[in-house]
């Protein structure tokens, strides 16, 4: 029996998906639920399985943009398993041999007599190539001004070398099609700059509060919750919530002529992943504690990883946090996540000095930046909303943990 293998439907909304890879060839055996394929939708990338055993025959080629529902290969079931063994070929009949014919002798071709260079052929002058030489300069290079064009010492002394030209260096290009996930990110980022009113804001935080605690119990918290580690990302997370309960606007989107705001903190990670930027949801993030946090972001990094990451994954969120810190970045001004009004901006932690009641010390310091919709969002509550993100991460005991460290960490 041959079985028809249709494209399933990766979520709502899309309608399309593109074959990225094809993971078999065109007349291998394939076992159900075996990976075959590498599709891209315009969220994420997803592997198709087979949906039974057999001899599989190709129906699309990589690259081609299929439609939910159709078919992009056949499925023999009948379709004999090959033997492990290789298979013996069949012994080739020799071709008769053919006796070799005998060479005549060659006729000598006359010698054409080559006709002396000269000036005239851009041939320099003993003193204008030995300038050349100096200046490593090759006498194809130049334009002689001499009689028939003939390089002078003058002609020499005056050349320069030539900034554009090519000077062996490898100078090829190659033209790719980019996949449907990242034509869908550059479209999404184009109207998020096009549509939305979007301006920044920056401040700075003071990190030693928080590396003191994370310093003090991170090693017990890694202990006590099976290797889970305490980063940076909770305290951010928690941060953000606080301050998103304070400035309820930022958690509030445009929606036509209306605004519709969130009771709920479902904050969307930006994490890199092998096909380029994912952004998956901490879901109800107002709810989980700091082991909740850092364990979930675990996960969908993974999932991000190991290309598993799902639509359901990244569908939603009310509020985008984005370490660009990690690759080192000192300052950006991040994209808005349409259609969401705000996004955080981490960057890299350096020691820098500081005023600290009137006195000059060295603090680790991270510049910290948001962009928000200024049609939904006033500049006063975008500015307040930076500030309470950075009191939350200078006083992380008292504003992120209620007073009790080991409480908020469950140790």
């Amino acid at each position: 029996m041959v079985l028809e293998m249709k494209v399933p439907s990766p979520g709502e909304s899309i309608t399309e998906v593109e074959i990225a890879t094809w993971l078999v060839k065109d007349g291998d055996y394939v076992e159900k639920d075996q990976a075959i394929a590498e599709v891209d939708s315009d969220k994420a990338t997803l592997e198709l399985p087979a949906e039974a055993s057999g001899i599989i025959t190709l129906k699309a080629e990589e690259g081609d943009a299929v439609k939910v529902g159709q078919v992009v290969c056949l499925i023999d079931t009948d379709g004999a398993k090959p033997s492990g063994g290789a298979k013996e070929e069949a012994p080739k009949e020799e071709a008769p041999k053919e006796e070799p014919k005998k060479e005549e002798p060659k006729k000598e071709e006359p010698k054409k007599e080559e006709a002396p260079k000269s000036y005239a052929e851009n041939a320099p002058s003993p003193a204008a190539r030995k300038i050349l030489d100096e200046k490593n300069i090759k006498p194809s290079e130049i334009s002689g001004t001499g009689k028939g064009g003939r390089i002078t010492k003058d002609d020499a002394v005056n050349a320069t070398p030539s900034m554009g030209t090519p000077t062996g260096g490898n100078r090829g290009s190659e033209r790719s099609k980019l996949s449907m996930l990242r034509r869908k990110v550059a479209e999404r980022l184009v109207s998020a700059k096009n549509e939305t009113a979007m301006l920044t804001t920056f401040n700075e935080v003071n990190m030693t509060p928080v590396n003191l605690v994370r310093n003090k119990y991170k090693d017990e918290f890694k202990a006590k919750h099976g290797g889970v580690s305490l980063g940076y990302m909770s305290f951010f997370t928690k941060a953000v919530v606080r301050a998103l309960q304070l400035f309820p606007d930022v958690n509030s989107m445009i929606d036509g002529d209306y605004k519709i705001s969130y009771d709920f903190c479902d904050i969307s990670v930006a994490v890199s992943g092998p096909k380029g930027l994912m952004v998956p949801v901490v879901r109800n993030a107002e709810t989980l504690s700091f082991r909740g946090i850092e364990a979930e972001i675990k996960r969908l990094a993974i999932r991000a990883r190991d290309g598993q990451i799902t639509v359901d994954d990244m569908t939603g969120g009310t509020f985008t946090i984005s370490n660009g810190g990690v690759f080192g970045s000192m300052l950006s001004t991040p994209i808005i996540n349409p259609p969401q009004s705000g996004i955080l901006g981490m960057h890299n932690i350096i020691e820098r000095p500081i005023a600290v009641n009137g006195k000059v010390e060295i603090h680790p310091m991270m510049y910290v930046a948001l962009s928000y919709d200024h049609r939904i969002i006033d500049g006063r509550e975008s500015v307040g909303f930076l500030v309470a993100i950075k009191e939350g991460l200078e006083n992380p005991e008292e504003l992120l943990m209620g007073g009790n460290a080991k409480k908020a960490l469950e140790l």
